[in-house]
């Protein structure tokens, strides 16, 4: 036996308003639905690999480009104080003002990329170059992160930095739907319940 037409328009109709009840009542925060982008992805230091083979890492993440200043002692993203811990910050700094381009995250074995979003308390990895600050300014010519040239270290004078505070987030994150948004899906979902009616 046939399955009615009616039948199936009134399924696509209750699918429609589902989406639409979604939209609506699972508002949080600023009135827009909180969604990740599913090709979100994050570079973190592998948990095998050797202290030393992170440290020179970290230093070529710091002199390449990235930004290092929440692992600094009274950065957001300091303690752990360990080794993988900030090597994944740097890593992940690097990667997205790289626009997360596979072979930014490798640094020569001893990072991964990664699906799980590793931010925890108030240390907030950046998940897209506009949220990393913008692309990679390094200090000389930009090289391969998997041939590591660690920079020349020389002794200098310590200098005094008065302002570490965190950059303030920006508003134009495109990762939620805002009222605005909801309110132009709801006449094309009222359209696509007029077709699928008659």
């Amino acid at each position: 036996m046939a399955a009615s037409p009616w039948l199936h328009s009134a399924s696509l109709l209750n699918h429609i308003l589902l989406f639409i009840a979604t939209l609506l009542f699972q508002q949080q925060g600023q009135g827009g639905v909180v969604m990740v982008e599913a090709t979100s992805s994050w570079c973190v230091a592998r948990s095998d690999a050797s202290y030393q083979a992170l440290q020179t890492a970290l230093d070529y993440a710091c002199w390449a480009g990235a930004d290092c200043t929440p692992i600094q002692s009274d950065g957001l993203c300091f303690l752990p104080n360990t080794i993988q811990a900030h090597a994944s910050y740097a890593f992940n700094s690097y990667y997205q003002r790289k626009g997360m381009a596979p072979d930014s995250c490798d640094f020569s074995g001893t990072a991964n990329i990664a699906r799980t979003d590793p931010s925890y308390g108030s240390c907030v990895y950046p998940s897209s170059l506009s949220a990393a600050g913008g692309a990679a300014t390094p200090t000389m010519p930009t090289t391969n992160p998997n041939s590591l040239t660690p920079p020349v270290t020389t002794t200098t004078t310590p200098t005094t930095i008065t302002d570490l505070s965190p950059p303030m987030p920006t508003d134009n994150s495109k990762a939620s739907i805002r009222p605005m948004d909801i309110a132009m899906l709801l006449p094309a979902a009222f359209v696509l319940l007029l077709l699928f009616s008659f």
